[in-house]
């Protein structure tokens, strides 16, 4: 731990000359992004699984990081000597402090307290927008089985090949809607639940959750996206009359 507390007080003092008092909490995001970067391979490698629970893997190889933040802003000591990093605060709440102690510093709209509502209000926008989006690729993955037959049931321009596969990308949707069906309705709400861990753990805790949370949100939409693109562009040349058939009926 004291190799990781060293590590986020020199970006923090990289930071200083630029966000002062706040530096230690953006080198608390700064390193939360640099340990997603390391993950984003296996985040996408994981999605190809194109299920719900696709980004498990990434969460769960996250936890020892998590573990180690918590225990970095709850001791009074690291490696025998006094912790550094309890000292810093992001605005007016030290960043070792949890949300019943801000209460007691000025109540629910004190300048600690703020703090933390606004921290509430960043995990509420990002679990809603993770919630949203969690539904709607529920929902495609579901109607997923009758495009496919849809398909393979029209007239088929790219020969018996394009059939065979479309039947086979049917059979596998068929076979996973019901789990997608029932992960979809749950697993988006439980994007919430970081509000109740973000009440309870450090507010230096509290930033890195809100910043992973926020980076696999917007790191499935983003490989959603390049997978659509893909599928549109492979449609659009399947819809495309072959080159090869033209010139042999000339």
């Amino acid at each position: 731990m004291s190799v990781f507390t060293h590590l986020v007080a020199e970006l923090g003092r990289l930071l200083e000359p630029v966000l002062a008092q706040s530096a230690t909490a953006a080198a608390i995001v700064l390193f939360t992004v640099l340990v997603r970067l390391a993950l984003h391979p296996l985040s996408r490698a994981a999605f190809r699984g194109a299920t719900p629970a696709a980004g498990c893997l990434p969460v769960l190889l996250q936890l020892p990081v998590f573990f180690v933040m918590y225990h970095a802003f709850s001791s009074a000591e690291v490696g025998g000597k006094a912790n550094e990093l309890l000292g810093h605060r992001l605005f007016a709440a030290p960043l070792g402090s949890r949300w019943t102690g801000a209460l007691g510093e000025g109540g629910l709209f004190g300048a600690q307290g703020l703090v933390f509502l606004g921290l509430f209000a960043a995990i509420a926008v990002v679990a809603a927008w993770s919630a949203v989006r969690g539904r709607r690729t529920a929902a495609a993955a579901a109607a997923a089985p009758a495009k496919a037959k849809a398909k393979a049931a029209a007239p088929k321009k790219s020969g018996a090949r394009a059939g065979a596969g479309a039947g086979v990308t049917a059979e596998v949707s068929a076979e996973q809607q019901e789990v997608m069906r029932k992960l979809g309705g749950v697993l988006p709400l439980l994007s919430f639940g970081t509000l109740i861990t973000a009440a309870v753990v450090p507010l230096a805790a509290g930033l890195y959750l809100v910043t992973t949370t926020a980076w696999s949100v917007a790191e499935r939409a983003w490989l959603q996206h390049r997978k659509e693109r893909v599928e549109r562009q492979a449609e659009q040349r399947a819809e495309q009359p072959a080159d090869g058939a033209v010139r042999s009926s000339l």
